[in-house]
């Protein structure tokens, strides 16, 4: 059933971008949320580890908020800023079954490096967002280094995939945010969903890891 729901969510996926490309926004606003909605199904169908599985699913129904602020039409950019926000403290708590926060900080590097990078390249374009978007860069940031850590700590495929999970969040969000702030390119949408419902797809499998 798991693997039935992930296609279904890649179906729809690819659905949603092919609206986006010709024009058709009432199948993109079907198909975005339909996305996460099933990956939600996917992760809560496991009957997991509930301190584990709780958390994860909590970060995927602030993620389907967040998608559906950020495909209004009007600019809802701070609530959906503040549902991903809120999605990512969920998922590291999430990490945090079997670790510590803090620990491995070479694991951090990596992903300092490119969170300074974007900030650098946007800081002049981000005006009254500077606060809001720093925030939200450390939420990222730090979300993705602790499911480094617990990969690390604890490896297996799930936990591996969690971490792959959470690596393409931040290129998702990196590519989201240059697109927004700084240079508007072709490829854009096709870049951010693809990485976007890889990456929580990813999250949502490793749930599977405690049944």
């Amino acid at each position: 059933m798991m693997w039935i729901l992930i296609a279904a969510a890649a179906a729809s996926a690819v659905t949603h971008i092919y609206a986006e490309y010709a024009g058709r926004r009432r199948v993109v606003y079907i198909a975005k949320p339909l996305t996460t909605t099933l990956l939600i199904v996917a992760a809560a169908l496991a009957h997991g580890d509930p301190a584990y599985q709780r958390p994860i699913l909590a970060g995927l129904l602030f993620s389907l908020a967040g998608d559906i602020f950020l495909m209004l039409p009007r600019d809802h950019f701070i609530a959906g800023l503040i549902s991903f926000l809120i999605a990512h403290i969920a998922y590291i708590i999430a990490f945090l079954n079997g670790t510590r926060l803090g620990q491995r900080p070479l694991l951090a590097l990596p992903l300092l490096l490119a969170a300074l990078a974007v900030l650098t390249l946007l800081w002049s374009r981000l005006g009254p967002l500077r606060i809001p978007v720093v925030v939200y860069v450390a939420a990222l940031t730090t979300m993705a280094w602790q499911a480094l850590v617990r990969a690390a700590a604890m490896p297996s495929a799930f936990t591996m995939m969690a971490a792959i999970g959470a690596c393409l969040f931040v290129v998702s969000d990196g590519v989201l945010a240059i697109d927004r702030f700084r240079i508007r390119f072709r490829a854009a949408q096709a870049v951010i969903m693809s990485t976007y419902v890889a990456a929580q797809a990813l999250i949502a499998i490793s749930v599977w890891q405690n049944v």
